[in-house]
């Protein structure tokens, strides 16, 4: 077994004793064993509990994305600061400044990334189980937790004669070229739509002018140009798999700009405007005022002068 073999083996048996137990449970409630849209609504059953499970890390995501955006007028300014000046102190005390706004915003910048890394490798430990599939049927042996028995059901099941566990690029009949090209489409568009209405309903006016902003439009149009070329050597149920937390993703997302939108975003003007024309009052949630993140910049930074030691001179002997 391989290193990453070793790290991916225990996510291998928990993504298939997830599969295996919404099976059985799919199976003894009268839904064929061996049919293919049985092991899809396991696979979709696997996308639920790990998607539920990651529900507060989500959480933290919004946060911190909600962070990133406040901070990005005080980013600004403390660039336009230190700009130009290259010396070590200068550079130590634009960090530790930086530092401070991150703290008062309660995110930082990989925050945001999270969910991603987190899932990633329940992604590729399901890419491993579903590839090797045939290896394993071919073999008369089981793989993760599914036996040897189920792992022949599952390559002999399919759907709309398409075989779960075929891949475009692995070659396979009209059906496997049809709904995986539907698949890719579907899995990239819904990536696409979930950063695009980020990006048009949940960003303050200041946050479209950031630099940090040039980096999300360049990944709205990069991550999805990834995913798309790289389904063409996923499996059918690879596929929908990603297509399933996509769906999720956007509807999650929805729900979030509707009902908790970023202060200063379309999204939280709309909101005003709905409570308004309910007769509510106006929310008065959100972060700080920007003078006491400057502030809390300006006190790290009289902490970083504080700290300077100061060379004495020496007293000279009299003669």
């Amino acid at each position: 077994m391989d290193f990453i073999g070793t790290i991916l083996f225990p996510f291998k048996w928990l993504v298939s004793i997830i599969m295996v137990g919404f099976h059985e449970g799919l199976s003894t409630i009268g839904l064929p064993s061996g049919n293919g849209w049985t092991w899809t609504l396991s696979i979709i059953g696997l996308v639920l509990v790990i998607r539920a499970a990651l529900i507060p890390v989500f959480v933290k995501q919004i946060k911190a994305q909600r962070g990133m955006q406040l901070l990005q007028p005080d980013l600004k300014k403390l660039q336009a600061k230190y700009k130009g000046k290259t010396d070590q102190l200068s550079r130590q005390a634009m960090a530790q400044e930086q530092m401070a706004l991150y703290k008062h915003h309660g995110t930082n910048p990989f925050s945001a990334c999270l969910p991603m890394l987190i899932q990633m490798p329940f992604f590729f430990a399901l890419f491993q189980v579903l590839s090797g599939i045939s290896s394993a049927k071919n073999a008369g042996t089981g793989i993760g937790a599914m036996s040897a028995q189920q792992v022949v059901e599952f390559d002999e099941s399919s759907i709309f004669g398409a075989p779960l566990s075929s891949a475009l690029l692995h070659g396979g009949n009209v059906s496997v070229v049809i709904l995986s090209l539907v698949m890719i489409v579907a899995m990239t568009a819904s990536q696409f739509i979930t950063q695009k209405q980020i990006m048009a309903k949940n960003m303050s006016e200041d946050a479209m002018a950031s630099p940090f902003m040039r980096q999300q439009k360049m990944m709205l149009y990069i991550l999805p140009l990834v995913f798309g070329v790289g389904g063409i050597n996923f499996p059918i149920g690879v596929l929908i798999y990603w297509t399933t937390t996509n769906l999720w993703t956007m509807g999650q997302q929805f729900f979030v700009i509707r009902r908790m939108p970023t202060p200063g975003s379309p999204a939280a003007k709309a909101l005003e405007q709905r409570r308004a024309a309910k007769g509510l009052p106006p929310m008065l949630g959100g972060k700080k005022r920007d003078d006491e993140a400057e502030a809390a910049a300006a006190t790290a930074a009289a902490d970083i002068r504080a700290q300077r030691v100061q060379p004495q001179r020496k007293n000279r002997k009299k003669k």
